[in-house]
């Protein structure tokens, strides 16, 4: 994304140049003043991350990571303070710049959020900023800006903003894209080898966690906020594993049972995986396939303290590996949680509307055609596969599935809202299903589900 024209598309994101900053705002994005004071440092650190980050040229969350190793003196609330408050400067981007002008700095642009975006009064500025930038921000704050164009209310790119008009009228499409703009909750799915959710639930809510039952997913607890996991008892025994209700209704689709044999053709850390082999109560043989070792490598331990017996994981070259020939026609169920744009997960990860590129999605389709060919080969007779993706768009979801039903009749369509009705989960989705923050609270997903003839 270019800063002089935020929104409009680049086959490929390059480094944002340090453009002049208005008027005479001249303060340079890492902050060389004598701000010294906790909260001045904070914002001083806090431009820089944002700095790097706006570079677009790697996921927010690795630069987030690589900048914390860089800063281990600061604390969680710090920690805490700098990753909100950039994504919250990255998912009203277009805004920000509209309001600061097509050349601001990270400073300015976190000036303007903290301004406009958290509503600080000008008094919570004093001692952080100079009297010039003092000046500037009561500018920005008395500003007004025309209605702007439908992207731009939007806080999408063009090109994004007009793939997902294809499938909505502009009223729901704004709505939509509002509900990407916010942060998303916190999901917990229980181990059901391990505990029943009633007894997780009593023990967060014991531990001073706000915490209720998911509203779709039987196994989903949502949380209120985001505490600290990683070291609760629970989470350390395997009793529960971060994951998106809507990701776990996917599981729900493929429904495997005891003594199958099940593939998870696109497992990656194993996130699916794990409920998988809970759900087949740790029998049969559940084999994860992921053409990245290191993603595999990260699904061991986590398979270990789930105390699941039956996860293979196989490393493969790509969706023809030769491995995968003694599995063609025998496998009972097969689900292809498909490499995607991930557009359905930008309160999560919002620097990915901005990191896509159009011509990026065509070459995902064709590889999600490639990659669902190649996985239907290894389901039997009578065996069913799920075609997911966490996309909204319709050329990674409809496109692909019509392209493979035209060319696939010995599968047949199942109505995913049938399949998830018969386990006791009631959700109006129609054959295909469709999940999305505005309509469910989830991240945006989509599946289809298939039977193969016998």
């Amino acid at each position: 994304m270019s800063s002089k024209t935020p929104g409009k598309t680049k086959a490929k994101p390059k480094a944002k140049p340090k453009p002049k900053s208005r008027k005479t705002v001249n303060r340079s994005d890492v902050r060389h003043d004598a701000a010294v004071s906790g909260a001045g440092r904070q914002l001083s650190l806090t431009s820089q991350a944002l700095g790097r980050v706006l570079t677009f040229e790697y996921p927010a969350d690795a630069v987030l990571s690589r900048f914390f190793q860089e800063h281990r003196e600061l604390g969680h609330r710090e920690r805490g303070f700098i990753a909100e408050t950039i994504y919250a400067v990255v998912r009203r981007l277009r805004w920000l710049y509209r309001l600061a002008g097509p050349e601001a700095t990270s400073w300015q642009l976190l000036l303007t959020w903290l301004a406009r975006g958290e509503g600080w009064p000008m008094r919570q500025f004093e001692g952080l900023v100079s009297a010039t930038e003092t000046e500037w921000i009561g500018e920005i704050k008395a500003r007004t800006l025309a209605e702007g164009t439908l992207a731009e209310r939007a806080d999408l790119p063009d090109w994004l903003a007009g793939r997902l008009l294809e499938s909505y009228d502009e009223g729901v499409f704004l709505e939509l894209a509002y509900s990407l703009n916010r942060p998303a909750p916190l999901d917990l799915r229980v181990n059901v080898l391990k505990a029943e959710r009633d007894e997780v639930l009593a023990r967060l809510i014991r531990d001073g966690i706000e915490a209720v039952p998911a509203a779709l997913s039987p196994q989903g607890i949502r949380l209120q906020g985001k505490p600290a996991l990683q070291k609760h008892p629970l989470f350390v025994d395997g009793s529960f594993e971060v994951q998106d209700e809507g990701s776990q209704i996917l599981g729900f689709l493929l429904q495997p049972r005891r003594g199958e044999m099940v593939v998870d053709f696109c497992a990656g850390a194993g996130g699916k995986t794990l409920q998988l082999g809970a759900l087949m109560r740790s029998t049969g043989r559940l084999y994860a396939f992921d053409v990245a070792e290191k993603r595999l490598a990260r699904l061991r331990p986590r398979v270990a303290r789930a105390g699941l017996s039956n996860v293979h994981p196989v490393w493969i070259d790509h969706e023809h590996d030769a491995r995968l020939k003694r599995f063609a026609g025998k496998a009972d169920r097969v689900l292809v949680d498909a490499p995607c744009s991930g557009l359905g997960t930008l309160r999560r990860n919002p620097d990915l509307k901005w990191r896509q590129a159009p011509d990026a999605i065509a070459e995902m389709a064709a590889r999600q055609r490639d990659i669902l060919d190649a996985a239907a080969k290894l389901v039997r007779p009578g065996g069913r596969l799920v075609y997911a993706t966490c996309s909204l768009l319709k050329r990674e979801n409809d496109d692909v599935v019509d392209a493979f039903l035209a060319t696939h009749p010995e599968f047949t369509p199942l109505a995913a809202e049938q399949v998830l009705s018969a386990q006791g989960i009631a959700l109006a989705t129609g054959e295909r299903l469709r999940l999305s923050p505005l309509a469910h609270d989830t991240d945006g997903f989509f599946a289809a589900v298939f039977e193969r003839r016998g």
